[in-house]
Order: structure tokens, then C-alpha cells, then sequence
């Protein structure tokens, strides 16, 4: 291996994966991290400044009408006025945090995650198999789930010295080692 490269190795259920990373690849991934952020902060933002998002038609819809194979669900989401409730105040404002996430690299992976949770629910809501069942909500997803996984948050982000933060004498993740599942 030359010093411009970086080996990886996982091992999931029996199955084996390896390879090399060229050490230019951290930019890529910084750039990932930030790409996704500025996406999410500017278009959670502007459904908070506008004061105009609302998700009571789309939710009863828009599935129904793409032939989303989770419709139904989605209807009876429209159909209850407390969730319609909250989908109009989480959607914008958890766009905007998890856009603030990524790009401060603060609490990255909790970030991700939801990231990706909401991709996957506009993947379904947005159904259009037409060309495929590959689209842009879905590549979205996995592009979250890449940066939760590369730890995105430890490149020129918060994550790196939240993570050192010292409890009890003991950085953070060495205390409260479940604290790695959020940070990174």
C-alpha cells in the first residue's frame, strides 16, 4: 500500500468488502457532507421563511396519483390532522437543522440519519418507477447514508472535538461510547 492510499475492510453477515482509497478522497467526502448540507439548509429554509409549506394535499395526493405502493399510508397520514400538523413544522425546520448538521459537521451521523429517513419517505411519496426504480430522492438517500458512513463529520467538522470533549476525565466516546452512532 502507498501512503497515498487507504485500505478498507468490512465484513457484513459472512460477506467480505475491500479496497483502497486515495488519500484525495477526504475532499470528496468533505464536499459530500457539504453538498448535502447547503441542499437541505436552503430548502428547508426557504420552506420556513415562505410560510407556505403545508402537506395535507400532497400526503393525500400525490401517492394515490403516482401509484405509490405505500399510498394508502400516506393518505391516512393526510387524513389525521395532528400529523399533517407536524409533518408542516418537522419537514422545514428538521430540513434546516439537518442542513446545519452537515455543514458545521456537528452531530453528523443523527443528522444523516434523519437525512436519509426523510429521502426514503419522499422516495415513496414521489414514486416514479417510469425509468426505474433509481431516482434522485433515492440517490439523496444513500448519498446521506455515504456520509454517515464515511464519519463526515470528523473531516474540518465539529464531530473531531465534540468526540475528544472530555466527561469525567475520558473523552466523550470513551465515556458514553453509544455516543458514536451520533457523532461523526
Amino acid at each position: 500500500m502507498s501512503s497515498r492510499e487507504i485500505e478498507l475492510r468490512s465484513t457484513v453477515a459472512r460477506f467480505a468488502a475491500e479496497g483502497k482509497l486515495h488519500t484525495l478522497s477526504v475532499w470528496f467526502i468533505l464536499a459530500l457532507r457539504l453538498m448535502m448540507g447547503l441542499a437541505f439548509f436552503q430548502s428547508g429554509l426557504d420552506k420556513v421563511l415562505s410560510g407556505e409549506f403545508s402537506a395535507g394535499g400532497y400526503l393525500q395526493n400525490a401517492p394515490p396519483a403516482n401509484g405509490s405502493p405505500v399510498a394508502d399510508l400516506f393518505v391516512a397520514m393526510g387524513n389525521t390532522p395532528w400529523f399533517v400538523d407536524f409533518v408542516n413544522v418537522a419537514v422545514p425546520w428538521g430540513e434546516v437543522l439537518i442542513g446545519l448538521g452537515l455543514l458545521f459537521g456537528a452531530v453528523t451521523r443523527l443528522a444523516a440519519f434523519f437525512g436519509a429517513f426523510m429521502m426514503l419517505l419522499f422516495y415513496l411519496g414521489n414514486w416514479d418507477i417510469a425509468h426505474g426504480y433509481i431516482n434522485g430522492d433515492f440517490a439523496y438517500m444513500l448519498m446521506f447514508l455515504s456520509v454517515a458512513a464515511f464519519g463526515a463529520g470528523r473531516i474540518l467538522g465539529l464531530d473531531q472535538y465534540i468526540e475528544q470533549y472530555e466527561v469525567g476525565g475520558k473523552p466523550l466516546v470513551e465515556r458514553y461510547p453509544w455516543t458514536r452512532y451520533l457523532l461523526g
